[in-house]
């Protein structure tokens, strides 16, 4: 694919639109601001009593140091919950036009209308706009405002909510996150259904020194299917931001899931996302991830399988820029007996942009005739950026087969001069040995999301050349 011929325009990912909230929360968490979220939402007191669990954890938990550098961060300058004065609708037309404007640039609701099941767009803390195509409706896929699940499937939501899969003391991120979580999409696929066209979810993060925090919970029952696509962005401010979402993938037995998010934060944001998913048996789970932008990433998709014949596959990449730092990767906890997984993680870091790749294979003493494969590229656009690597395995039983393979390579003079060579230019030249190295990411993407992501890359890759 020739990515020379779609157009470029930074306006639509740095851009803020003038918007006035109808509340916006003083910088700092408070025991008050987690009781006014849950009090606004109207939830139910075992939610509140897992915020304020959530609060009471993340009081006396340190950052972590054993990463990228966290300590610009300052928590205490976060504005954590921004109500965005607008409701819910399944109307484009009823979304107020401000905000209209900043989804319209994004495409947003734009690509329902062709290629997906329904769509979600969330604007700081709240879902302004939600919608779900009638036939999957009446197959009884549920796919909600996370917020409205509280509400209407309470006993659904309360087995799964930070149960299991992500529970509220696994880090000190997702105890501020189950502090303060606010939006984000609830799906529940009935036994045996399969979503043929896939639902996303966009989240915008507009406001300056904000942090959004929305939750994604998703129940693929036995023997069902589903695609489901996220995207994020946010403007271009002098002060940090940040993102610390959560992803709860349950996949049942026999059922297949595949989770694909491109993620384009602007450099003034630190993503600290979690995502997880527990994999029954016969199950499978893919999980796709671009990570662009931002200042700091910190992402591992986690798949946990419990299930005999349960199987992940992970395919990812990072781009890391002039300071910027990504760290990510994927790990796999193997549980049971004949489970697999394969990760395949890439990475591209420029003009002195730090990119690490830290996963984890874990086979438990029970989990025999496993199989799993770790594949690190990464590739260096010059002589200042970095690649790293942090692999770790923990194997308790010897019927297994392992594989870990790591390269890290360089644009070489030899084979820009032979692209020179049948007419390309330098720049040219550079792009294609690129869009090479992202092409499996690539073709694994929706179209659209596809075109986006080489266009992200393309505007990563500007000024190159010298």
């Amino acid at each position: 694919m020739d990515i020379k011929q779609f157009s470029v325009d930074r306006s639509k990912y740095d851009q803020a639109d003038e918007h006035t909230p109808a509340f916006v929360a003083k910088p700092g968490l408070t025991k008050e601001l987690v009781i006014e979220i849950s009090k606004k939402k109207n939830e139910p007191e075992w939610m509140l009593q897992k915020r304020l669990q959530g609060f009471e954890l993340f009081q006396k938990t340190k950052i972590p140091v054993w990463g990228p550098d966290l300590s610009q961060l300052d928590l205490n300058n976060i504005v954590y919950y921004i109500d965005p004065n607008a409701k819910e609708t399944d109307s484009w037309d009823e979304v107020p036009e401000e905000i209209k404007k900043t989804f319209d640039r994004l495409g947003i609701p734009e690509a329902e209308k062709t290629a997906l099941g329904g769509v979600g767009s969330q604007y700081d803390s709240s879902v302004v706009y939600h919608k779900i195509k009638k036939d999957l409706e009446d197959k009884g896929v549920i796919f909600e405002n996370m917020d409205t699940a509280v509400q209407k499937y309470p006993e659904l939501v309360k087995k799964y909510f930070m149960t299991s899969c992500i529970p509220v003391n696994d880090h000190k991120f997702i105890m501020l996150h189950a502090a303060i979580w606010s939006g984000g999409s609830f799906i529940y696929v009935p036994q045996n259904v399969k979503v043929d066209l896939p639902l996303q979810a966009y989240f915008r993060m507009n406001a300056q020194r904000s942090g959004q925090f929305e939750h994604t919970l998703i129940i693929v029952d036995k023997g069902a299917q589903l695609h489901y696509v996220e995207g994020c962005s946010s403007p271009l401010y002098s002060n940090n931001s940040l993102h610390a979402g959560c992803v709860e993938l349950h996949v049942l037995e026999g059922a297949r899931m595949r989770y694909s998010s491109i993620e384009n934060w602007s450099k003034n944001v630190y993503n600290l996302n979690t995502k997880r998913a527990i994999v029954h048996k016969n199950a499978v789970v893919e999980w796709l991830n671009g990570n662009n932008g931002s200042q700091c990433t910190m992402l591992y998709p986690c798949s946990i399988l419990i299930g005999e014949g349960a199987r992940s596959d992970s395919l990812g990449i990072a781009f890391a820029n002039t300071g910027q730092n990504q760290d990510t990767g994927a790990k796999v906890i193997h549980a049971a007996p004949r489970t697999s997984s394969t990760i395949r993680a890439k990475s591209i870091s420029k003009g002195g942009g730090v990119s690490s790749y830290r996963g984890s294979v874990v086979v438990t003493k029970n989990a025999t005739d496993t199989k799993s494969s770790v594949t690190c590229d990464a590739l260096l656009i010059d002589n200042k950026s970095i690649s790293n690597t942090y692999p770790f395995m923990k194997i308790d039983t010897n019927k297994v087969d392992i594989v870990h393979e790591a390269s890290v390579g360089k644009i070489g003079e030899e084979e820009i001069f032979y692209l020179m060579s049948r007419g390309l230019t330098e720049e040219q030249a550079i792009q294609m040995v690129v869009s090479g190295f992202i092409e499996p990411v690539v073709k694994a993407l929706p179209l659209e999301y596809a075109v986006e992501l080489n266009k992200l890359i393309e505007m990563e890759m500007e000024g190159a050349v010298g």
